[in-house]
């Protein structure tokens, strides 16, 4: 559930790209610094927003119909993960910023360092080592907590002391408040969260569905959940790439290298896709094991690899042509893209295929192909549709 939240605030933080990698490419530098400024004041007060809705998510979990053994682990994990958000939204904002102005490599060496910091942190608290109490799931959730402070911690520091930062700073601080740039973060933002929310939400509202068929194939989802999410994760980066050099172009109004961008992307996340696949299948019998020790788990992981690999490339084309239309700057028909894809179509053929045919946890991961795919296909056709036109940036 809290992937829905944060994957919602990185959506709506992806509403400062347009902004900024138009005012790169337009060499507007000053200008961008003050788009950061208003973009963090932005997520700021959409994760005081999302903490609100989550802390009532809180007091109503018992009555999700989750397995009664597990919420005595949930509610104190939720708590420590609730006061990570705003932490998370800040830090969105900087990456945003920097993957904007085509510095990606900052935002990935600060992950990788923090994620490794939380590894060590996970090994530490979880077991009790080197002179820790052992907390368990707890000190996996303060582990995440720490690791995400120590990273925005360390993005305030490189921004306010690096010389290449020095006209981004000097705009962030002169320039000041623009009522005009916040409402335009927001115009652009709460459509790309929404979009990004909803096949989000098909994802965590399954597993509250999947939690109604017991505690192992709850254990079996959240297995492949994170498989699913690597492969997510590795396909949104080349998509975010797509949507920062199409936000450069559609600043200069070049509408030529605005699709080869789009295009060139979509197939290295193909290629990509086709990669992962083969590598996840060959590893079908042992990835179970990596994270439970019950053969009945590790036995339904198995047979869930069979949709995950079957919307992997479905999954690619919506990443990749949603990041475009970002780029663009045309967020609006995302939303509703999205809602037909994810609660038109993938929800309601995932209780149909699990609960009325009786498919349980298998027939609710095969409604995702559907979803993911009808998602793509429209994305696609309405970014053909806006660059076939020569007024892109309009």
């Amino acid at each position: 559930m809290f992937n829905l939240a944060i994957i919602f605030g990185t959506g709506f933080s992806y509403g400062l790209i347009p902004v900024v990698g138009g005012l790169y490419g337009n060499k507007r530098f000053p200008e961008a610094g003050q788009a950061l400024r208003n973009s963090l004041l932005a997520n700021v007060v959409i994760a005081l927003f999302l903490t609100c809705i989550m802390w009532i998510l809180y007091l109503n979990v018992g009555n999700l119909g989750q397995p009664e053994e597990l919420l005595p682990l949930i509610r104190p994990y939720f708590l420590i993960l609730l006061a990570s958000l705003l932490f998370v939204m800040v830090f969105n904002g900087f990456k945003q910023f920097t993957d904007g102005i085509t510095q990606t490599k900052v935002s990935m060496w600060i992950l990788l360092s923090t994620n490794l910091l939380n590894i060590a942190g996970n090994y530490l608290l979880i077991y009790g080592k080197g002179g820790f109490p052992e907390l368990g799931l707890i000190g996996a959730g303060i582990s995440t907590l720490v690791s995400r402070i120590i990273a925005v911690v360390i993005y305030v520091i490189i921004f306010l002391c690096s010389s290449r930062y020095i006209a981004y700073r000097t705009g962030f601080r002169r320039l000041g408040w623009s009522g005009l740039l916040f409402r335009r973060f927001n115009l652009l933002g709460w459509p790309i969260g929404l979009q990004m929310g909803m096949e989000a939400a098909s994802f965590s509202l399954s597993t509250i569905m999947i939690g109604w068929l017991g505690a192992v194939a709850l254990a079996s989802h959240q297995v492949m959940l994170t498989i699913s999410t690597f492969t997510f994760i590795m396909f949104y980066g080349m998509g975010a790439a797509v949507a920062v050099r199409v936000s450069n172009f559609n600043g200069q109004g070049d509408v030529v290298n605005a699709r080869r961008t789009t295009y060139a992307g979509f197939h290295v996340i193909l290629a990509m896709a086709v990669v992962l696949s083969l590598l996840i299948f060959s590893l079908r019998h042992s990835l179970g094991g990596w994270f439970s020790d019950d053969p009945e788990v590790t036995t339904r992981v198995v047979t869930l690899m069979v949709p995950l690999l079957l919307y992997q490339f479905g999954d690619g084309m919506q990443i990749n042509f949603a990041n475009a239309l970002r780029g663009i700057s045309d967020v609006t028909p995302m939303m509703i893209i999205a809602f037909i894809s994810y609660f038109i179509i993938s929800l309601p053929a995932g209780y149909l295929f699990g609960f009325v045919l009786h498919g349980g946890i298998f027939g609710v991961w095969m409604a995702f192909p559907f979803g993911l795919t009808s998602a793509g296909v429209m994305l696609w056709l309405r970014f053909r549709y806006k660059t076939s036109d020569r007024r892109i940036n309009h």
